[in-house]
Order: structure tokens, then C-alpha cells, then sequence
């Protein structure tokens, strides 16, 4: 079993930063990848970055070059550092991880509440 426990959101003006964590427990050794994602009322859940064991990223595009995603192995933790924050961004952000040893299942924290305000 793997559990993930965010931290990090919260209200910024727009053009602002804020810096995601996400700490990951249990299982770790099963986990290949990580990443973020986000939710917007009345939206569909999207990808917003990844970051593999092996450390190769991606990004969707509407963030490249703003955002950053990162990770400490030592403390299991890993971080989604945003810049330049646009209203349209507000969401619940989630962490994601992909575990498993033969098949590949998908683990969900519990979302943390990014607001841009304009």
C-alpha cells in the first residue's frame, strides 16, 4: 500500500508562486512514477506533471516553463514548484502516484485547494 499525504496550497494573486509537497508512505519501493494533477470545477482532471523513477519529466503544455516538478528521495517527497500563476489555474490539485511491481495501479492523495485570485 502506498499513501500520499499534499500540502502547500492556498490563495496567491495571480503572477504568484506557490510550492506543492507531496510525502509519500508505505510501499515506495512499487512506485515507478509521480505526479500532479488538477481539477477545476466542472472540469475534467488533467495531467499538469510527472516525474518518473528514473527522473525524466513531462509537462502539459499550458505549464511548460512555469512550473516545476521535482522530488527528494531521501524524503520520499515530491514537490510541484508553480510560477507566474494564472487565475485559471485555480483548482484542487492532486498527487498521484503509479505503483506496482506487475501491474501498474494508481494511488490519489487527498487534493489540496490551489486558488488564483486576479
Amino acid at each position: 500500500q502506498v499513501q500520499l499525504v499534499e500540502s502547500g496550497g492556498g490563495l496567491v494573486q495571480a503572477g504568484g508562486s506557490l510550492k506543492l509537497s507531496c510525502a509519500a508512505s508505505g510501499s515506495i519501493f512499487s512506485i515507478n512514477a509521480m505526479g500532479w494533477y488538477r481539477q477545476a470545477p466542472g472540469k475534467q482532471r488533467e495531467l499538469v506533471a510527472r516525474i518518473t523513477s528514473g527522473g525524466s519529466t513531462n509537462y502539459a503544455n499550458s505549464v511548460n516553463g512555469r512550473f516545476t516538478i521535482s522530488r527528494d528521495n531521501a524524503k520520499n517527497t515530491v514537490y510541484l514548484q508553480m510560477n507566474s500563476l494564472k487565475p485559471e489555474e485555480t483548482a484542487v490539485y492532486y498527487c498521484n502516484a503509479e505503483a506496482g511491481l506487475v501491474t501498474t495501479f494508481h494511488v490519489w492523495g487527498q487534493g489540496t485547494q490551489v486558488t488564483v485570485s486576479s
